[in-house]
């Protein structure tokens, strides 16, 4: 990076404070620390970022957010699945796993000797590769699993994730896509220095140990897409729109053949060119000081090399000639795909189709959603954008309803862009969807978690920020004569289709596990960690919420009393009136409030009203749950009145529709059919519902479809129109509370008396064991969910229940993930803890979670009742889990409108203050022993029921009733459908 003087630093402000103007309302300008860092900003920049360019290449970017002391984070690398070897497919996948495993620094007890095992395992790799004999290639194998045993007495598992789990970080992850691999982590904002230290040293060195333990992990993700209907209709689309290129090409996940035979001298090379400072960037948003910051930056990544990348030259596609139809199959309900190539990001079509994809579908007021899904012909349409760096896509999918066909629904999807090429949409359309799209934008900029995604956009597709500055600005620019110009060039029947049908999938290829000897769990730590954990940190002190003095109340001219809390940031406002009943008071309640969305009144047809509330950038939902329904609002605090008077409108003089109710019930019945269709919809709400309540559960009790079919749909709107002459509160969070009071006394209009609830009806956990409840799916993999009924809910329990947690089984630096991943290469995905419950007087939850391949599912879990009842003991990985909690409180600060949400928990749980001070005083107390006399008494010797999804003829039945008497559940049985529900 360029230093400059002080002097030169304040004549580059002076001149560009002299040179701003009106005609460039966006300029970029260069600035100069008080340190000599040079760096850009944009003007009329809301984000105020700062772009740093370091001496190596590398770009900073840098944006403070004060809501919280926290940093998020996102180090993004220009080198995605596109730019695969096209005989090593997946590799940039694998380089992410890899990347965790640490450098010849950390990760390691023993560099020198480690070394010489991990080269011959790379030796070995290039044989097993070249070798076409399969004996020959077993045998190879078979020396590697050898070869790798003995490497990992040297390794140190998952040190990066205890590290970083010992700064009180959460979000730790990482992604591959297209043109991008992204690490990811949140942080408290005391230790940054800490995570650039570490981050820069993770970075410097690839080291491939653990290979082939998470090869094998990289097997089962493999394994897991197989089971994804969706990842699979979008490979066909990709595959339809890009014939010739990386991006339909080359998925992400690679194919069965490369990752059987990877090569670790290429993953080797790829890192070396592409995970360079030129071709990387640090993104941090949150609580810090911009100079400070960008010295730690300097001093840590501005040590790595510079290196200059060229990415390869891909190839250009021919237009597409005519339409080109891709089938998929699988067990999830059917679908259709319409899809258009567009150009790439920053063209000419990023501006147009993001209007017209607005147009199309905004989930209230685009053509498809009034056209198609309001008037329910239509079980379900919906259009979507994505633009990549050379190309982008414009898709629409559609579920048909009961009996109508793929065809049928593709041709109302496109019947919409037909309209658009006419012209044939409301004039405002153009500007409601505009101001919609600032809506959401300054929605994503008030968040650190959003904002820094879109920096990281920027930066991989090339884009300079006063372009993303100025975006909205440019949409303006376009008349709907240009848009119905575009639109007519564009659309042509040159297009892909792909239809998602029912049935087997013929072409599913499972990577086989190879069988690998479990290694050893070496626990202790590297040099490297006892050094990094002596940077001392300044301490953040905890900042509790007093709700009493946070969240104001006042009371309408009713009587009905308004909690709000004030927004100091922006002109955004969320109006929430809360009903302190729900589904089990009255199980028709629901059933009223889906039906409100398809309803008109003597004044509006419903479709006149969802752009009423449109033009005005509103939105409203009314929802039910359990014990509690809503009828919210929000948007612009200008637009509040407006927007109340609509809603007021609707509730009091909604009319009853015969038709739309037909329809109504129809969709609901086809949503049940294809919600039959989800696995995890079967396993994580049917089988562990059933496993907790048995038959009398509140996923069973259903309104029959035959009730539904005889239901009198004016007794809904009965329901509807008297919702607000029951008891009732209001929260709202906005900048205008005293002229939201007014609006809500002239327009909030209610009986004198308020009728009490009705009595809900209740629903009993039942003792769990013994028993294993079991569902028949056609997929690749298996999964399944132990519970246990805990004790009842006591507060003084969730802090060692969060350390426990963290500690026991519920991160990448847990025991559960390191003995049943790690060390035995078990499972994909594996997990375990103690679930504290939401309501006081209910039961507390032990659970653990396998998702696995089928042929594996009994060693899993064994491995995992071997921890349930004995789990081991470390004290270093018990102080990271310690240490991770009470930082995650420090740093932690409940703001906005979560004051009122986070108290309204509180209250469910019998508290009515923030429990968070006790809690950090008790971690601060904490011993192993104490985690270890937790888990005796609250884990240990639990009696499970269990849930289990997977194709039967895969699964290991006898293994099953070793756990308890095994049940084959139907699935319509399980959700209490009928099968003759949908009449065709």
């Amino acid at each position: 990076m360029k230093r400059l003087n002080l002097f030169m630093a304040i004549a580059i402000t002076l001149f560009i404070v002299s040179c701003s103007s009106d005609s460039n309302k966006y300029a970029v300008s260069n600035h100069t620390d008080e340190n000599g860092y040079s760096y850009e900003t944009v003007a009329n920049d809301p984000t105020g970022l700062r772009l740093y360019t370091l001496d190596n290449g590398l770009k900073v970017y840098l944006s403070q957010n004060n809501d919280e002391p926290t940093i998020q984070t996102l180090i993004p690398v220009r080198a995605g699945s596109t730019y695969d070897p096209k005989e090593s497919t997946g590799l940039a996948h694998y380089l992410e796993h890899m990347v965790f495993k640490g450098t010849d620094k950390y990760g390691t007890s023993n560099w020198e000797e480690e070394k010489k095992y991990l080269d011959q395992i790379s030796e070995l790799y290039e044989k097993h590769r070249n070798e076409s004999d399969p004996i020959k290639k077993e045998t190879i194998y078979r020396t590697i699993d050898s070869v790798s045993y003995k490497a990992s007495e040297y390794s140190i598992a998952n040190e990066y994730d205890k590290m970083v789990a010992s700064l009180g970080a959460t979000g730790t992850n990482a992604g591959t896509s297209n043109e991008l691999t992204v690490y990811m982590n949140k942080i408290p904002a005391n230790e940054l220095e800490k995570f650039l230290t570490l981050e820069s040293e993770k970075f410097s060195k690839l080291v491939l140990r653990l290979f082939h333990t998470e090869l094998e992990a990289v097997f089962e993700e493999f394994n897991r897409t197989q089971d994804s209907d969706g990842r699979k209709s979008s490979a066909a689309m990709m595959d339809g729109l890009f014939p010739t290129h990386p991006y339909g090409q080359q998925t992400t996940i690679g194919i069965a053949e490369h990752l059987k035979n990877p090569s670790l001298i290429e993953i080797n090379a790829y890192f070396d060119k592409y995970y360079v400072p030129s071709n990387m960037a640090v993104i941090l948003v949150g609580d810090f000081d911009f100079d400070k910051t960008i010295k730690m930056v300097d001093s840590t990544f501005g040590k790595m090399q510079a290196k200059e990348v060229e990415h390869p030259v891909l190839p250009v596609e021919q237009p597409l000639d005519g339409v080109v139809v891709k089938e998929v199959f699988g067990p999830s309900n059917e679908n259709v795909t319409v899809a258009y190539r567009t150009d790439g990001v920053g063209t000419k079509d990023e501006k147009y189709i993001t209007l017209i994809d607005m147009i199309l579908a905004n989930s209230s007021a685009g053509l498809m959603d009034l056209n198609l899904n309001k008037k329910q012909l239509v079980q379900r349409a919906s259009s979507s954008q994505s633009f990549l760096n050379e190309y982008g896509y414009l898709r629409f999918n559609g579920v048909p309803k009961a009996g109508q066909s793929l065809d049928e629904v593709k041709e109302l999807m496109l019947a919409q862009v037909e309209l658009i090429k006419k012209g044939e949409f409301d004039d405002w359309m153009l500007d409601a969807v505009i101001n919609d799209l600032k809506l959401s934008q300054t929605r994503e900029q008030e968040s650190a978690g959003s904002l820094v995604w879109a920096y990281m956009s920027a930066y991989i597709e090339r884009q300079d920020w006063n372009d993303e500055v100025r975006f909205i600005d440019e949409l303006r620019e376009i008349s709907k004569e240009d848009l119905i110009a575009f639109a007519n060039d564009f659309f042509t029947d040159d297009y892909v289709l792909v239809y998602k049908r029912k049935g087997e999938d013929k072409n599913v290829v499972k990577v086989q596990n190879p069988g690998i000897t479990p290694i050893q769990i070496n626990r202790n730590q590297s040099k490297f960690v006892e050094d990094f954990n002596k940077i001392d940190s300044e301490e953040i002190k905890p900042l509790y919420v007093d709700y009493n003095s946070e969240i104001k109340s006042d009371k309408l001219s009713s009587g009905i009393e308004m909690a709000y809390i004030e927004n100091k940031r922006n002109d955004l406002f969320n109006l929430n009136v809360i009903f302190d009943m729900g589904k089990d008071h009255d199980k028709k309640l629901a059933l009223a409030v889906g039906y409100l969305k398809y309803l008109g009144t003597d004044k509006y047809s419903a479709e006149q009203l969802a752009k009423e509330f449109y033009k005005i950038g509103a939105s409203y939902s009314v929802n039910t749950g359990s014990d509690r329904s809503y009828v919210s609002i929000s948007g612009l605090q200008e637009n509040l009145e407006s927007g109340l008077e609509l809603l007021e409108h609707l509730m009091s003089n909604a009319v009853v529709d015969q038709d739309a109710y037909d329809n109504y019930v129809a969709s609901i019945l086809k949503s049940r059919q294809d919600g039959k269709t989800q696995k995890g919809n079967i396993l994580f709400t049917g089988l562990r519902n059933y496993s907790r309540y048995g038959e009398n559960s509140r996923l069973r009790d259903i309104i029959t479809a035959e009730d539904l079919r005889t239901q009198d749909p004016s007794e809904l709107v009965t329901i509807i129109k008297g919702l607000n002459s029951y008891k009732h509160r209001i929260f709202y969070y906005g900048n205008e509370p005293k002229t939201s009071l007014a609006s809500l006394n002239k327009l909030h209009q209610v009986p004198s008396e308020l009728k009490d609830y009705p009595e809900p009806k209740k629903y009993e956990q039942l003792a769990t064991g013994n028993s294993v409840n079991l569902v028949d799916f056609d997929m690749v993999q298996a999964e399944m969910v132990f519970d246990a009924k805990g004790q009842e809910f006591d507060p003084k329990k969730m802090a060692l229940a969060t350390v426990f947690n963290s500690y026991f089984g519920g991160g990448l630096s847990s025991i559960v993930f390191q003995e049943i991943r790690e060390s035995k290469s078990l499972a994909y995905a594996a997990q375990a803890g103690y679930g504290s419950a939401s309501k006081e007087g209910e039961s507390d939850n032990v659970f653990a979670y396998i998702g696995t391949q089928a042929n594996k599912l009994p060693q899993a879990v064994d491995a995992m009742m071997e921890l349930m009842n004995n789990m081991p003991k470390s004290e270093g990985q018990f102080n990271s889990a310690k240490e991770a909690a009470l930082k995650q409180i420090a740093s932690q600060r409940i703001t906005k409108s979560n004051i009122f949400w986070t108290y309204e928990s509180l209250k469910r749980r019998g508290l009515d203050y923030d429990n968070r001070e006790e809690m950090y005083k008790a971690i601060q107390d904490m011993t192993i022993e104490d985690v270890d006399a937790f888990f005796k008494n609250n884990v240990k010797g639990q009696d499970y029921s269990i849930s289990v999804i997977g194709n039967k003829k895969d699964l290991d039945m006898k293994a099953l009733e070793k756990l308890g008497e095994v049940h084959e559940l139907d699935i319509d049985y399980l959700f209490n459908y009928t099968p003759t529900e949908i009449k065709k």
